[in-house]
């Protein structure tokens, strides 16, 4: 890993025109067009008979492949997604988004649903694409909740993982899911973030229920539910075997298994991102060597915009490309 400490990436520039960690996040995400990106979308079975959609993008036959993992209730469509895949695409790389079950819309046909810790489906999803691709390089990438879920298999994996893929990059990934859920729950981001988060959530929910008549979860519970935590403590816990919601986020959170990464990682979080209070991010006796921390002043929440009016989302997947290219040669 010596060779890490000469990689020079890019220096994030926040755009002066939109300060604030709250107008950093939501810009980026709600108000700033991009050509929309077209996939190919594929249906896969899962290990216990549910389904997922799959989306690719175009790009040359044993060229790198980008697999992203998508944040909470995102798709192939969020705005990183798309800055990432376009600039993928003009280096003759691949994308994949493998979108967690109800996600992507596509209804999953069984009790479980996805969480910010399941590593178990990030395993799959990543040893499954080895095996069909066994000689084109592999790259994992995943924002907020799918950065965590990353995070967490690569501490669980440690040096096993690096059979499969060549190097990873989480961005504003809640590494400390009570920090992050209670920051969510409190004040401007209840109304702001969490509020818009369970609005889909629930009828997510109520379409599982309907489904499955699970009888740990009651509806008429979860149709009050106004906070992320009586959702997580309701619907997210019981269904995938959690003792509630303090126990899911303990055990969920991927803080306390950075020191095990053994690939090349980037950690990618603004110290003003909204959702996530910096006192909660890792420092550098957090990790193993194999992490590469990069912590600018601001960017939000998988914001990172720049430049003048209306702004550019450039810096994010350039970062994320110049670090996966660096270390493309060193196994090959």
């Amino acid at each position: 890993m010596a060779r890490e400490k000469h990689l020079d990436l890019p220096i994030y520039r926040p755009s002066a025109w939109l300060p604030g960690g709250h107008a950093q996040t939501v810009y980026p995400a709600t108000l700033l067009w991009q050509r929309p990106i077209i996939y190919k979308r594929e249906h896969w079975i899962t290990p216990d008979l549910d389904a997922i959609g799959v989306d690719w993008t175009d790009g040359r036959a044993g060229t790198p492949l980008i697999v992203l993992f998508h944040g909470l209730e995102g798709s192939s469509r969020s705005h990183y997604a798309v800055s990432l895949f376009h600039q993928a695409y003009r280096r003759g790389w691949r994308g994949i988004v493998p979108h967690f079950r109800t996600c992507g819309n596509v209804p999953n046909r069984l009790p479980r649903s996805y969480h910010a810790g399941d590593s178990a489906e990030v395993d799959w999803i990543l040893r499954r694409l080895k095996k069909n691709f066994p000689e084109t390089p592999l790259f994992a990438v995943g924002y907020s909740l799918g950065g965590n879920a990353l995070l967490k298999w690569l501490g669980e994996q440690g040096d096993t993982a690096n059979d499969v893929i060549y190097a990873a990059a989480a961005v504003s990934a809640p590494m400390d899911l009570a920090a992050c859920g209670n920051a969510l729950d409190k004040g401007i981001n209840r109304h702001l973030y969490t509020r818009e988060f369970l609005g889909t959530m629930r009828k997510k929910a109520q379409y599982k229920l309907k489904l499955s008549e699970n009888p740990f979860i009651d509806w008429q519970q979860v149709k009050q539910v106004r906070t992320l935590r009586e959702f997580d403590d309701l619907v997210t816990a019981p269904l995938h075997g959690f003792f509630g919601v303090e126990d899911y986020w303990s055990r969920a959170s991927s803080k306390s298994v950075l020191k095990q990464i053994a690939v090349p990682t980037l950690l990618i979080n603004a110290l003003n991102d909204p959702l996530m209070p910096a006192h909660s991010l890792p420092t550098v006796h957090d990790v193993s060597e194999a992490v590469h921390l990069l912590q600018p002043r601001d960017g939000g929440h998988v914001g990172f915009l720049s430049g003048p009016p209306p702004g550019r989302l450039s810096w994010l997947p350039e970062t994320i490309l110049k670090f996966f290219q660096y270390h493309l040669p060193l196994v090959r």
